[in-house]
């Protein structure tokens, strides 16, 4: 990620966070550049956490506004869980 004024869109930032990972596992980083894709990886991280909270609000707002909707907070995976 550059430090350029456009931030990239949620698919982009997974997309850069999905090739950081394969190159931190691939084991042939160098430690300085390991350390540069970590913290780079770390910043898409938290985009996309907030990106992902941004469409949760305004899911939760699009269902106030139906009305008569009751408004549950999003777990994943708790529906169609085995226990």
């Amino acid at each position: 990620m550059t430090n350029q004024e456009t931030t990239p869109s949620f698919e982009e930032a997974m997309d850069q966070l999905e090739r950081i990972v394969a190159m931190l596992e691939s084991g042939d980083v160098p430690l300085e550049k390991a350390i540069e894709l970590f913290q780079e990886g770390m910043k898409l991280s938290q985009l996309c956490g907030q990106k992902l909270e941004q469409v949760e609000r305004k899911i939760e707002v699009l269902l106030e506004q139906e009305g008569g909707l009751v408004k549950k907070p999003f777990q994943p995976g708790a529906e169609g869980e085995a226990r």
